[in-house]
């Protein structure tokens, strides 16, 4: 026998699951809810299948194919037109030339179809319609049978003067061919509506066959959530899947369960989910495969579908979560919420009771959600971030965001340009390069690969050569679960505004150069750019000097790329080196606070141990350098900013030394003495760095670690850095620690405070008010001056807060004043 499965349905009332799908294709416990309709047909012999398509259609076929995984045929008949139910199987007549049955591919079901199969024969009917008993009749059609099961009425959806039975049509029929004598071709034409009471009326051999067992019509969220509900208690004969553990506890292959999360059953955990320490998975959960739960994360009677994130801290209460989803630390979903596939919920987010959110939108950090969003454009404000293109690995940055975020910036260069493209030693930053190497090519972009490489190495390759800019794919250096794509303009330093603005035009409207197959772009792997870049550097600093010096250096090279590049140029410097972690690994690319102060703490130690004159710890991308002094202390990050800028102003020839707003006024202090010049810049590293490639500059430094001499390279660079500071050392001619402490001292202190978006520009305007009479700054925010003080409020531009830095002659009274500007902040937020 064949089966029919009418999959064409919309699913309206399931949106947004729906929204991007056939309500065919819904999941079930990580499987589409058809497939369960198609294993059903199989455990009951019936393996030959034709499916009924209309919405969509294209998403079905490319799913099931032609069911060879699932061990049975399918067939597929498209209606280009809506044809009703009985109208869609008529579209099918040419597959159908013996008795055949037809069931909804959007419902949950055991019924025994053979038991109604049987019944069909033995009545020698027409047409037999499966029946079942419901406790509430009114949302389908009700039959009445006599006592042989011949049906003798049907009422559509009856209200409650007309349920004169509980027993209604389950859209489950095994019908003859004959009946398509009754149907009109390429009409709409219903089973319920028209063919059956027109069978009823003309006399034809029409039969009901009640049976039991379980039946459920996903046709909304209420109803979708109730039937995981229903499989997790047992009230239906479809395996969860996984190995059952205690309390009814099923887990899926290859998933990690941290010994310290609590799980209560009834659940089910898919294959290769990740739950991490502290989390909680409540009674009723349902965990989709690939979903990572970070540590401390909460749900409850939630249905987290496949290859999503949620993040530590977050809380879901009977929620629905579409694939693809990332939900950050701290955001909480009410009961009833339901967010579409590929959703991105912020940091702190909170979504309130029975919010439905479309997919593909994005909602800000420390939002709070009260009405559906629904077609509301609340996509990224902009790709582009303080880290350049970053996000979680697999989920913000995927291969396929990869590919067309290559193919925008192709198509911006003009055809047949160079590209310098590089990644560090992780290999999800290799899948990310290759993604971004084929978009590139597919625009007619030739590519140089310097595959695993520093950042500086890249930027100088850029500068140097006949490449209009460079890519670098690195591992985050705030989490190893996040993904940092940056982008390098010609001079080698990230790229402007404009240009970002350009990319992210071509990417939003997916309108790419697509070149002929003979003008694909090449894939050239240049030689000897380590040497290159080493011959360079080498010419830039005093070589002879710092052999003379004789110096002897501890380098931790942080299991970084720059493990790779400095022994070329060590080994012309005639230093004694002690190298520690000088090997590349790609699961130490992101060092943890507590993993960096272990860091800092063995190179102390390693420094007194060999009496060294000075520890440098590089970190992973070659960019920003941590110094211990001779005797093992650690040098502040501003200490070393200062003391760079003293070095400079004694050693450098004349020009202007660039800082952040953020940077103390010791920095004018120091040049000041020395009838330097300081230029403040915003706080973005490409400001940093436009401010080094002013003709004028001879130093930029920020007080993260990340300094520059633009003469060699106008971007950060640590391996010059390091070379600077040993020439300034075999200059000076006295220890680090006494540098150090000829520096002036100095007060700093810094808060973040959390503010709507909403409420960001009522508080500048507030500020602007406060500030009348006082010397005002507004290069990055509002920077306000006072005697012996400074305070500098500056919004996020990607988060809902608030910045407030200021500098005092105490560190009580600069406290006293973040304190003063973060209360006043809070009362204008919450006013």
């Amino acid at each position: 026998m064949k089966a029919v499965v009418m999959a064409g349905g919309e699913g309206t009332r399931l949106r947004p699951l729906t929204s991007n799908q056939p309500k065919p294709m819904v999941s079930i416990l990580s499987k589409p809810v058809m497939e369960h309709i198609i294993e059903l047909l199989k455990g009951h012999g019936i393996t030959d299948t034709v499916v009924t398509l209309q919405f969509l259609p294209q998403v079905i076929k490319s799913y099931f194919g032609e069911g060879t995984d699932l061990g049975v045929t399918l067939s597929y008949a498209i209606e280009e037109i809506p044809l009703g139910t009985a109208g869609s199987v008529k579209n099918a007549e040419g597959y159908l030339d013996e008795t055949f049955i037809v069931i909804s591919g959007d419902v949950v079901t055991d019924i025994d179809i053979s038991q109604v199969i049987d019944f069909h024969k033995k009545k020698k009917a027409l047409a037999t319609l499966t029946l079942k008993s419901v406790e509430n009749p009114r949302e389908f059609g009700v039959v009445i049978t006599g006592k042989d099961g011949r049906i003798q009425k049907f009422l559509e959806k009856p209200t409650w003067g007309e349920v004169f039975s509980d027993t209604i049509n389950t859209g489950i029929y095994v019908l003859e061919p004959e009946v398509f004598d009754y149907i009109p071709a390429d009409k709409p034409f219903d089973f319920s509506r028209d063919l059956f009471p027109l069978l009823l009326k003309e006399g034809k051999s029409l039969y009901g066959c009640t049976v039991k067992g379980y039946w459920c019509d996903i046709g909304n969220v209420q109803q979708y959530i109730q039937v995981h509900q229903d499989i997790l208690e047992r009230k239906v004969k479809i395996e969860p899947g996984g190995v059952k553990m205690l309390e009814d506890i099923w887990v899926g292959k290859g998933s990690f369960i941290d010994p310290t999360a609590d799980l209560s059953g009834p659940i089910v955990i898919g294959q290769n989910v990740k739950i991490g320490a502290g989390a909680k998975v409540g009674k009723y959960s349902v965990i989709g495969n690939n979903v990572i739960m970070d540590k401390e994360a909460q749900t409850y009677r939630s249905i987290i579908l496949e290859n999503s994130f949620v993040g530590s801290q977050a809380r879901l209460y009977g929620c629905v979560i579409g694939r693809s989803c990332d939900v950050k630390r701290g955001a909480r979903l009410e009961q009833g919420v339901v967010v579409g596939d590929e959703c991105n919920i912020g940091e702190g987010a909170v979504i309130n009771h029975d919010v439905k959110i479309y997919p593909f939108k994005v909602v800000d950090a420390g939002a709070i959600v009260n009405t559906s969003i629904i077609w509301e454009s609340r996509g990224m404000r902009s790709l582009f971030g303080k880290q350049g293109v970053s996000g979680l690995i697999n989920i913000d940055i995927t291969p396929e965001l990869a590919v067309r975020l290559a193919m925008a910036y192709g198509t911006y260069l003009p055809k047949d340009a160079h590209v310098m493209v590089s990644r560090d030693v992780n290999r999800a930053s290799r899948m990310i390069k290759r993604a971004i190497v084929a978009g590139l090519n597919a625009t007619g972009i030739h590519c140089r690969d310097l595959r695993v490489a520093p950042t500086c190495l890249n930027r100088f390759n850029v500068r140097t050569s006949r490449c209009v800019g460079g890519i670098h794919v690195q591992v985050s250096p705030f989490g190893p679960q996040f993904l940092e794509i940056k982008f390098f303009n010609s001079e080698g330093i990230d790229i402007d505004e404009e240009t970002q603005r350009n990319m992210e035009r071509y990417y939003f409207r997916e309108s790419y150069r697509r070149v002929f197959y003979s003008e694909v772009g090449e894939i050239l792997f240049p030689a000897r750019t380590t040497q290159f870049y080493a011959d360079g550097l080498l010419k830039a600093v005093d070589k002879k000097l710092i052999r003379d010096a004789k110096l002897k250096v501890v380098v931790d090279y942080a299991y970084g790329s720059a493990s790779l590049m400095m022994p070329v140029l060590i080994g012309n410097l005639g230093c004694d080196v002690i190298s520690l972690h000088a090997f590349t690994d790609e699961d130490k690319t992101t060092i943890s606070g507590e993993e960096f102060e272990e860091h800092m703490k063995e190179l102390s130690n390693t420094v007194n141990v060999f009496k060294a004159d000075f520890g440098i710890l590089i970190d992973s991308a070659c960019e920003k350098v941590y110094l211990v002094d001779e005797k093992g202390r650690n040098i502040s990050p501003d200490d070393l900013l200062h003391l760079l800028v003293k070095l400079v102003c004694l050693f450098e020839k004349k020009g202007k030394i660039a800082t952040p707003l953020t940077a103390s006024s010791v920095v004018e202090e120091i040049a000041g003495r020395h009838g330097r010049n300081v230029l403040r810049v915003k706080m973005s590293p490409r400001a940093l760095m436009e401010g080094a490639l002013r003709r004028d500059a001879i130093f930029a430094g920020a007080q993260g670690g990340g300094f520059i001499f633009p003469k060699f390279l106008p971007s950060y660079d640590a391996t010059m850095t390091f070379c600077k500071i040993l020439e300034f050392l075999a200059k000076a001619k006295k220890p680090l620690s006494e540098l150090i402490d000829s520096l002036p001292e100095y007060h700093l202190a810094h808060k973040s405070i959390f503010c709507p978006w909403e409420q960001k520009g009522l508080v500048m305007r507030r500020l602007m008010e406060r500030t009348k009479g006082k010397k005002v700054e507004l290069i990055d925010g509002i920077k306000i001056y006072d005697t012996h003080r400074w305070v500098l409020i500056l919004p996020d531009p990607e988060e809902p807060i608030f910045r407030v830095y200021t500098e005092a002659d105490s560190d009580k009274r600069a406290k006293s004043e973040v304190d003063s500007y973060v209360k006043f902040i809070t009362e204008i937020a919450t006013s």
